[in-house]
């Protein structure tokens, strides 16, 4: 795929770390110019730093500011597409709060909605009303989760926040795509993040995990880009609507 992406607009919210700064990485690798958004300013510059030291064909563009602010979400999105239109959006920012469901808290269940739910559709809302204004093509991938097919005990919210992504990956791909916007999801297992790399300090649930997992392993980083890229290239055209799992077979059980 290389080269496939060259003089293309990404935006990646969560691009700071974790997945969402993987897929900024790799987006720029394949030569997009990618607008990073997250809240922490040091983390935007230390992802933009990277892409430069490594000599990627593409540029990052720090845009520091919270994604559950829906009035700077628009004016990020606005700004971005009259510095180069933009072709690609990949919502990647979001949390969780495991815990039993009956010690869970209405705010961190708040939160957890706030961030998976309400930031990607506010991001979808933005990128959405830029394209089609100016009539263009685009790619909308949201970050779901193996979660948003399945249950798993002390993952109320998070379960239920990514089952509503991938429903809105759905409904906005029907509504979109007579303007030739695609619009998917992607859907991981677990892999090892700063989120999440402190669950696997716990050897029952690691065991678990690894025994719902066919492949047997986590998945990683670069997993994850690599469905982001697919779906952001010209190979993707026809599809949408779609959850992509990238699960190791977690869900095909």
């Amino acid at each position: 795929m290389s080269g496939s992406l060259q003089g293309r607009h990404a935006l990646v919210t969560g691009g700071g770390r974790g997945i969402g700064r993987a897929c900024a990485l790799a987006l720029a690798a394949q030569g997009a110019d990618v607008t990073v958004v997250a809240r922490t300013e040091d983390d935007l510059r230390s992802a933009a730093a990277e892409a430069a030291e490594r000599g990627l064909a593409g540029t990052l563009h720090p845009c520091p500011l919270d994604v559950r602010d829906a009035a700077a979400m628009e004016r990020a999105v606005a700004e971005a597409d009259a510095r180069a239109p933009l072709d690609i959006l990949v919502a990647s920012a979001g949390t969780n709060r495991p815990g039993p469901t009956v010690d869970l808290s209405l705010d961190d269940f708040d939160l957890v909605l706030d961030l998976n739910v309400r930031a990607t559709f506010v991001a979808a809302r933005a990128f959405g009303r830029a394209l089609l204004a100016a009539g263009r093509p685009g790619r909308a991938i949201l970050m779901s989760s193996q979660m948003g097919a399945v249950g798993y005990p002390g993952r109320a919210a998070y379960c239920a926040s990514k089952h509503a992504v991938n429903g809105l990956a759905k409904a906005l791909a029907v509504e979109w795509a007579p303007s030739g916007i695609t619009v998917n999801a992607v859907a991981p297992t677990f892999i090892l993040t700063p989120m999440t790399e402190r669950m696997f300090d716990d050897p029952a649930f690691s065991a678990d995990v690894m025994g719902r997992i066919p492949a047997g392993r986590l998945g990683t980083l670069d997993d994850v880009a690599a469905a982001v890229l697919y779906l952001a290239s010209d190979a993707a055209g026809m599809v949408t609507g779609h959850v992509l799992a990238v699960d190791g077979g977690w869900t095909a059980w």
